[in-house]
């Protein structure tokens, strides 16, 4: 807890600023960040879900500090494609073999509308899926998740947020991708609700 404002304070695993962004405007007046030291190295994510990468991240930062850590996977689930690219989302066009770099954001969306090109919006129906994860230093572990229905357009659109938000338009919006909300998505985004989830279940012990 933090002593100032009796809200607990969480070291964040992600070293991605985006991620880290969004979730210091879900959880703010909830919780109190600290940022990932500088010194601790990348975590390999090779989980075979999304709950287990953010179970390696949490567990590694924790352990590096020995203070609680929070940390988050998502991933995009598309129908099209058998649920892919899902756990493996931000190595989407890197696993292609095309020579994009881990997290190439444009060349996954490139992938992703190349995989679904000609088919028409009733058949580019999608998710978006985040696990968050807080790991204490005893063991104990809270987990929430948030999940957010949506479809692929056929191109990007809009100039915020990152990863897939370009070219994904959820089903209770007003027909504009996340990239085009800005901030207004975080109120119906996967990660939005993964975290509000997290704080209530922390909230309530």
């Amino acid at each position: 807890m933090d002593e100032a404002t009796d809200l607990p304070r969480l070291v964040v695993a992600t070293a991605n600023p985006h991620k880290v962004a969004e979730i210091e405007v879900v959880l703010a007046g909830l919780v109190v960040l600290e940022p990932r030291p500088d010194h601790v190295g990348e975590v390999v994510e090779d989980g075979d879900t999304m709950e287990a990468n953010a179970r390696l991240k949490a567990v590694a930062i924790c352990a590096a500090t020995g203070r609680p850590a929070v940390a988050d996977d998502s991933g995009l689930e598309v129908d099209a494609l058998g649920g892919a690219p899902g756990v493996r989302s931000s190595n989407f066009a890197f696993d292609e073999g095309l020579g994009a770099a881990d997290d190439d954001d444009e060349a996954n969306v490139e992938r992703l509308l190349r995989e679904l090109d000609g088919l028409d919006d009733g058949r580019r129906t999608a998710r978006l899926r985040t696990v968050a994860l807080v790991r204490w230093p005893d063991g104990r572990e809270t987990i929430a998740t948030g999940t957010v229905e949506g479809r692929i357009a056929a191109a990007p659109s809009g100039g915020g947020g990152f990863g897939y938000d370009p070219v994904f338009v959820p089903v209770e919006g007003d027909g504009r991708t996340f990239a085009e909300m800005g901030d207004e998505k975080h109120a119906i985004s996967h990660r939005g609700r993964a975290f509000r989830d997290l704080a209530r279940r922390l909230s309530s012990g």
